[in-house]
């Protein structure tokens, strides 16, 4: 008998991330992995978010947040566990 295991991350992107649809490309990614959680800018010109969700989903989202979408330049990525459980993703702000 296997155990479903859940986890949830929470990310900082640096590099040109902001302007480049980020936050609505991983919102989209999100929904399509079913994971929830949300993502916003920040001022300092960096993306954050908390992804929860099956851990292979987390880690794909993670995997894709190393690279971003189309226009977007990720120089760094930040991850570490966090806590908490979500139901939908949204974009924050």
């Amino acid at each position: 008998m296997s155990t479903i295991r859940s986890k949830t991350v929470y990310l900082v992107v640096h590099g040109r991330v902001q302007g480049v649809c980020f936050r609505a490309s991983m919102a989209r990614e999100a929904r399509n992995r079913s994971v929830a959680g949300w993502v916003r800018n920040r001022v300092d010109g960096t993306v954050e978010a908390v992804v929860h969700g099956l851990t292979a989903d987390v880690d794909g989202m993670v995997r894709w947040a190393e690279r971003g979408p189309e226009y977007a330049y990720v120089e760094r990525l930040e991850v570490r566990e966090a806590e908490g459980s979500y139901r939908d993703f949204e974009v924050l702000g």
